[in-house]
């Protein structure tokens, strides 16, 4: 019999712990996979290990690796010493390589090479192992930092962190992108959103949040659209305005783009990215900036009641050129393009206190305030044609009261994309989801 401690780890020092001087000329032992093998004759190989933070160079003299492929899963022990050539600025003088596992076949595609230079669809049949790249890593990696920050800076804000079902019985936003199942013969559907149970928590906890999938059921085929994507949601009550939503997400904004200048600085060199700074970002009227962005660029509106792809990117230009902002909120939408719980401007009906976050040029961010009101939720459904009784669940809280409050919901694989610059929103998810692609 043995007792569980929890202080005996596997794989040994991280990455980061062998750049920093304690260990230089000390014995180590360390566990990755080998990312490059090249001999370089004389009796001389140098491995580059894959380790789960970074790239460690070995250097094997008088060493057999015969047996040892490129992908095999080893453990080298040696002595850590100062080297500026090498990934670091340090190596490991190898002494011994203990070989854990071999792979039965070479990889399909190099993964070694600064770059893969395949075409997305035979990248995403690959991508159990092409997210071994370094640059894939690192896009995942950044892609945890902004999620990470999301939860750090919502718990300091005395946000509670939810779980909400995806099963559900009726559609937050409504219309034909809902995906139907049976659920042991009833009708359900996967989840558009949390909304309606993030609302519900506000009464409860006051501030939440959550970070999960949702379905939409959208015929897209297009670089900005995912059928499963994840939505990072928060919801906030006593909001004294709509602005006070958009308040949280700048701030959360600042802290997020401080830690990946902090913490994941080497992933951002790898991909090259611009880490935006950000102090405060402008808030435009949803007709002003359709307006101001047509005038400067030449176009015609085409649809006044919401935004086209080739608008949002020509307000994005406007904001960067105007304002010296990658971000710009654009807000009072339509009341005929947002759902039915989003409230009124009691100035002007036909607009909503909602908003969108334009990053880049990309929308990736929907919020705003919810209507609060029992009697102003029912009579909204009915204007809409919608029966209230198919809402009985969802009408509970505004029937027993609700304090005035907000949210929002901002695409997580999108915000990845505009901030790693990347073409293709595929390639910020691990395994897409989209009208052809159920596999890997």
């Amino acid at each position: 019999m043995e007792f569980i401690n929890g202080t005996r780890m596997c794989g040994g020092p991280a990455y980061n712990d062998l750049l920093e001087g304690g260990r230089r000329n000390q014995t180590v032992q360390v566990s990755g996979m080998v990312h490059v093998k090249r001999p370089v004759g004389g009796g001389l190989t140098f491995l580059k290990l894959r380790l789960r933070d970074g790239l460690l160079q070995c250097v094997c003299s008088g060493l057999d690796l015969a047996g040892v492929p490129e992908e095999s899963a080893v453990t080298v022990s040696g002595a850590l010493r100062e080297e500026t050539r090498a990934p670091g600025g340090v190596e490991l003088a190898a002494e011994s390589v203990e070989v854990l596992s071999r792979p039965a076949e070479p990889m399909p595609v190099p993964v070694a090479k600064a770059r893969l230079n395949v075409n997305l669809d035979t990248e995403l049949g690959l991508r159990p192992v092409l997210l071994r790249h370094l640059r894939a890593r690192s896009i995942f990696r950044i892609q945890a930092g902004l999620s990470r920050a999301f939860r750090e800076y919502l718990q300091k804000e005395g946000f509670t962190e939810v779980h909400t079902p995806k099963i559900v019985h009726a559609g937050a936003e409504g219309g034909p992108n809902i995906f139907r199942l049976d659920y042991f013969g009833r009708k359900a559907f996967l989840a558009q959103s949390p909304q309606f149970y993030k609302q519900t928590m506000v009464g409860a906890f006051e501030r939440v949040y959550e970070v999960a999938p949702v379905f939409r059921a959208e015929k897209h085929a297009t670089t900005r659209h995912l059928n499963e994507y994840t939505s990072m949601d928060f919801e906030m009550g006593f909001l004294r305005s709509f602005t006070d939503v958009m308040e949280m997400e700048t701030g959360f904004l600042r802290y997020a783009m401080d830690l990946l200048r902090r913490e994941y600085a080497g992933d951002a060199a790898r991909l090259d990215i611009d880490i935006p700074e950000v102090t405060e970002i402008p808030a435009i009227r949803f007709d002003e900036a359709k307006r101001l962005a047509a005038e400067k660029y030449g176009y015609q509106i085409r649809d006044p009641y919401d935004l086209e792809p080739e608008e949002e990117h020509a307000i994005g230009r406007y904001a960067r050129e105007e304002w010296g902002s990658d971000f710009v909120f654009v807000t009072h939408y339509p009341g005929r393009k947002r759902p039915f719980y989003a409230m009124d401007d009691p100035d002007d009906p036909r607009y909503t206190l909602s908003f969108d976050l334009l990053f880049r040029g990309m929308e990736v961010t929907t919020g705003g305030q919810r209507i609060h009101d029992y009697g102003q939720q029912v009579a909204k459904l009915e204007k809409l044609g919608m029966d209230p009784a198919e809402f009985g669940s969802y009408l509970m809280i505004h029937r027993h009261g609700m304090p005035p409050h907000g949210g929002l919901g901002i695409g997580l694989e999108r915000l990845t994309m505009q901030l790693c610059g990347l073409d293709n929103v595929r390639c910020a998810s691990l395994f897409p989801r989209d009208l052809s692609r159920l596999e890997p």
